[in-house]
């Protein structure tokens, strides 16, 4: 009888501390929360920049090269203008592009893909040769060179880029295709006779989606980098503009006299793409778990 009873009070015990676990593994880290509040903060000067700094491109000689001050908070840069308010205005362009490039080779990733994993043949042969040459191809010195000729532009750089971006969602989603297309679920809708753009994409793509999303993330923050980096080398963004990796490019002359010019949108470049990584490895780990449960 007291076996029982010691059994029957201490059994809840481990699955107490079970579930506690789980709901500690369910709450976000403060670098999650951080890195979210970063981004949203980035949202809201993307989207409604101009009407948060309307006077950041406004210049004032007189003002030029001021260090910290509570009218400016980083300073000003050789021509006035206040670099807390063009980082600000800049996160527009940091926003726009690299979202469109995430979600651009995140669509066409998925959608060869799957073609290369699921349906092979000559199809798969194609997809994957052309993977194999963006792969051996210097992605930078590509896009230097196609910007160059198609005559620069920040758009022309978001479609070189995309392009160039592509081929590792390809790859990836195909990896994982190949891995889940002998499973039984698959295996029981090519019984019941369901097409192969059914089976694809309703049936393996919310299997591939996990990595897939990972990854969008991960082509964000890379889009952000090389943005910044064409707009440095001025063939992103046109010159003068409210860019971080133009404002950037602009600040070698003055950055002894202000190291603000050239620190301000190198950390908010920085802190951007950590904050991507961060919030896409903790979106990759909910994905996984709620896949798991779901099997």
């Amino acid at each position: 009888m007291s076996i029982e009873t010691t059994a029957g009070t201490e059994a809840p015990a481990p699955l107490a501390f079970r579930a506690a676990r789980r709901r500690r593994r369910r709450l976000p880290s403060i670098a999650v929360l951080l890195s979210i509040a970063y981004l949203a903060c980035i949202v809201v000067a993307g989207v409604f920049g101009p009407l948060l700094v309307p006077h950041a491109n406004v210049q004032s000689l007189t003002d030029g090269l001021q260090g910290m001050s509570s009218q400016h908070w980083l300073g000003t840069d050789d021509l006035g203008r206040d670099i807390f308010e063009r980082v600000v205005l800049g996160a527009r362009t940091a926003l726009y592009g690299p979202l469109l490039i995430a979600l651009g080779a995140f669509v066409i990733g998925c959608v060869l893909g799957l073609t290369a994993g699921y349906v092979g043949g000559i199809p798969g042969g194609i997809i994957m040769r052309w993977v194999d040459l963006m792969y051996a191809l210097p992605g930078v010195l590509v896009a230097i060179v196609a910007i160059g000729v198609l005559g620069g532009g920040y758009w022309v750089a978001v479609a070189v880029i995309m392009i160039l971006s592509a081929p590792y969602d390809t790859r990836l989603v195909r990896a994982v295709t190949i891995e889940q297309k002998g499973r039984p679920y698959v295996e029981a809708a090519r019984t019941l006779g369901m097409s192969r753009s059914r089976v694809m994409f309703r049936h393996l793509l919310p299997n591939v989606l996990p990595l897939a999303v990972s990854q969008a993330f991960l082509s964000f923050a890379f889009a952000l980098i090389n943005l910044s980096a064409l707009s440095f080398l001025g063939l992103g963004s046109t010159p003068g503009s409210a860019d971080w990796g133009t404002m950037l490019a602009e600040s070698q002359a003055s950055l002894l006299d202000n190291p603000l010019i050239a620190i301000g949108p190198a950390l908010a470049i920085i802190f951007a793409a950590v904050s991507v990584n961060v919030l896409g490895d903790y979106v990759f780990d909910r994905l996984s778990t709620k896949e798991g449960r779901n099997d």
